[in-house]
């Protein structure tokens, strides 16, 4: 919860102003019952009708200006609640940005969504809701105490036990049901990661005929999720009628007291209404402060999720930022380097990959093959640093990848990941990514590399519309076009994570061949099952089971390499019948 203080800096004005004005409320509020009394003491009993007047204009400037300051007030809390939780939202977007790839599986996406969204809104309420309340609640109940006080000690001396009841109450029922909203949330959190997962998997649902079997799991976590809502709620509704149930009883014991007391002539009958009128305000403020308490509760509890995301490691965007720069020269330093590297997920049983060690010299092209599931994505995202190693070190131009400044690296990354993820815009704003001053030059040459420029012209050219997640395109023109964002880079190590498992034989052929053709000395690393893909790379991984089971080029691992002449077999009529027209 510290943490999150240092949101409040730039709002330090409007925090002092916001409830300096409801204490000023407060003040003008506690004069209005001993007007009232005097308007019965002095007006209607000597019926002084000038006087009431006075008293009843009086009584007007009082709300007149309870009502300026309570809006003066609402203003500046609601400027302060409002400021406070976007800066935190930008600072929780910004340092989510910074996780790497196993604090992004751990933390789960629905999870991030909730606390940026409904835990943000609650802390927004609770903010708002204690600049307003927490200290006029308090000086209207114990000032209307004092005010009592100073009209009848005896009367008075039941406010002393009625308060003290009140407050075991409301902090009561706050100590209870604190832990209880963090598990309301945290239901939520199941829903949403529930609707998410299905409606982006809707037709694999719909295709497989799951759609009862999802409905009944949905329902089963919607109603947990209602029970808790339920379960607190209910803890919750007793603070209302248990608080009116005391201060109904202090009244019902107040008026008895000032009844004897005016009988006796110890009190007039106005100041048995003032100190009425005292109990009503504290009824009113407490009711208020207990569903303050409620409104905390809940905020506190988000909070604390909310902090929960600045305690996971991010990266420091600040840190190391020379390394590269006065590494670059290094000499004799292979370009990437594995040096002896293994990884394992987080919570994983074994690890995915095993004393992987090679070195690729710069201007290469590095073929990575192997089945399903051995570790070849998992390889070029440790390039990248999208995930921290286990053991070892993977090494870019002589330094390790862990060291350096990400955006330095990841400047000098061209990637294409698996799955081909689109932006909603314009084809021309989804190159942007890869490079945000691209010229329509450099645009229209990397979509010719890509294979994709015929098919861009038909649908209008760079400004053409992409639907969320390209939806309106197909995968394989989805994937050609992320390849496009990545060439436009033109970076110094461009990796191709099976990238082109939607493209057809012909088309892909053609697609190496752009790549071949890249100038500078741009360093490539192609993932992909085919072996048509890798077979003219300078040298060739082979994996299996997250292990190197070979290490060179084409021919010398169909002569070495029993799982590399296995892949290879599998797929030779294919391959044979591309290559005769697609080999480059």
């Amino acid at each position: 919860m510290k943490r999150l203080l240092r949101f409040f800096s730039e709002y330090k004005k409007e925090i002092v102003l916001a409830p300096g004005f409801k204490l000023l409320e407060a003040v003008f509020e506690l004069f209005v019952p001993l007007v009232m009394a005097a308007i019965i003491d002095r007006g209607i009993v000597a019926a002084d009708r000038s006087f009431i007047g006075r008293m009843s204009l009086w009584l007007i400037v009082l709300a007149a200006v309870g009502l300026t300051v309570s809006v003066t007030a609402q203003f500046f809390a609601a400027k302060a609640a409002v400021g406070v939780s976007a800066k935190l939202r930008q600072a929780l977007f910004e340092h989510m940005q910074g996780f790497d790839f196993t604090h992004i599986d751990q933390a789960g996406t629905s999870a991030m969504i909730t606390r940026m969204t409904s835990d943000v809104n609650q802390v927004q309420s609770g903010i708002n809701m204690v600049l307003r309340l927490f200290l006029r609640s308090p000086i209207i109940v114990f000032g209307a105490m004092i005010m009592a006080f100073t009209i009848d000690v005896k009367s008075a001396l039941i406010f002393v036990v009625a308060i003290p009841l009140l407050a075991i109450v409301v902090f009561g029922i706050m100590w209870i049901t604190m832990p209880l909203y963090k598990k309301v949330q945290k239901a939520l959190e199941q829903v949403l990661r529930l609707t998410r997962e299905n409606l982006t998997g809707v037709r694999v649902i719909r295709a497989f005929c799951e759609e009862k079997t999802e409905i009944e799991k949905f329902v089963d976590h919607t109603e947990r999720l209602a029970g808790l809502q339920t379960f607190v709620g209910r803890i919750s509704a007793i603070m209302n009628p248990a608080t009116y149930i005391i201060v109904n009883g202090a009244t019902i014991a107040l008026l008895y007291t000032g009844a004897i007391q005016v009988n006796l002539g110890n009190l007039t009958q106005g100041e048995v209404i003032a100190i009425v009128n005292y109990m009503s305000q504290i009824l009113v403020e407490l009711v208020k402060f207990a569903n303050l308490m409620i409104t905390i509760t809940k905020a506190l509890a988000c909070a604390d999720r909310v902090a929960d995301v600045f305690e996971i490691p991010s990266t420091d965007l600040q840190r190391v930022k020379m390394l590269y720069g006065e590494n670059k020269g290094l000499e004799h330093a292979p370009f990437v380097a594995f040096d002896h590297v293994t990884y394992r997920y987080s919570q994983a049983g074994a690890e995915t990959l095993r004393d992987i060690h090679f070195s690729v010299e710069q201007g290469e092209t590095v073929g990575i093959i192997g089945g399903t599931g051995s570790g070849k994505s998992t390889l070029v995202q440790l390039i990248a640093g999208l995930y921290p190693v286990t053991e070892g070190k993977v090494m870019v131009s002589g330094v390790n990848v862990q060291d350096m400044d990400p955006d330095v690296l990841r400047n000098m990354i061209g990637m294409v990941p698996q799955k081909a993820v689109l932006f909603e815009g314009t084809i021309a704003s989804n190159l942007a990514f890869g490079k945000e001053e691209a010229t329509e030059e450099e645009m229209w040459t990397a979509l010719e590399r890509a294979q994709v420029k015929s098919v861009i012209e038909e649908k209008g050219g760079l400004l053409a519309r992409v639907a969320q997640n390209g939806k309106n395109l197909s995968g394989g023109q989805r994937q050609r076009v992320t390849i496009a964002r990545a060439l436009v880079r033109n970076s110094e190590i461009l990796i191709l994570d099976d990238s082109a498992s939607a493209l057809d034989y012909a088309t892909e052929a053609a697609l190496r061949k752009a790549i071949r053709g890249l100038e500078g000395q741009t360093t490539t690393f192609i993932v992909s099952q085919r072996a048509s893909s890798v077979r003219h790379a300078d040298k060739i991984i082979v994996l299996d089971d997250g292990e190197m089971a070979g290490l060179g080029t084409h021919e010398e691992l169909l002569a070495t390499c029993p799982v590399y002449q296995e892949i290879y077999a599998s797929q030779y009529s294919v391959e044979e019948n591309t290559d005769k027209g697609g080999k480059q």
